[in-house]
């Protein structure tokens, strides 16, 4: 992405609909291609990621079969057309377009194994020029236009 810092803004609430509060949390450009971040929200950490192509996305931080934060550490890749990210511990996959795990339904309790999603946007920093535009987890990256 050329131009402006753009800000990394996510919906405070996992899985809400439009029209959530939104926060700040980092530049674009604070995100490296193919590596995590984890961001700490009102006491929640969440695991923010940057694929090769310039996709954002927002999972939670906890691994469900460990119960470790380690997901921000964890290995992007794919698998066919599905993005993922691998946790470091047991290495189990899991979608960052919806949190779910494709590797076991069940964590070690029974409960589901899905990592809560966060809906993302970027946007110009307050006062900044136009910069790239996502909708949320995953969509393809369009340049923001001026009004004519």
């Amino acid at each position: 992405m050329t131009g402006s810092l753009v800000e990394i803004e996510i919906e405070i609430e996992p899985g809400a609909g439009a029209g959530g509060p939104w926060r700040a949390v980092c530049s674009y450009h604070d995100l490296q291609p193919g590596r995590g971040t984890a961001v700490l929200v009102d006491g929640q950490q969440i695991a923010l990621f940057r694929d090769r192509g310039g996709e954002v996305y927002a999972v939670g931080n906890r691994d469900p079969f460990s119960g470790a934060h380690v997901i921000s550490r964890g290995l992007l890749g794919s698998r066919g057309d599905t993005p993922v990210v691998v946790s470091p511990m047991y290495k189990q996959a899991f979608d960052l377009r919806t949190g779910a795990c494709l590797d076991e339904p069940a964590g070690p309790g029974g409960e589901p194994a899905a990592l809560p999603v966060w809906r993302v946007r970027l946007t110009p920093p307050a006062g900044g020029c136009a910069g790239d535009v996502a909708p949320p987890n995953g969509g393809a990256h369009r340049p923001e236009t001026a009004p004519s």
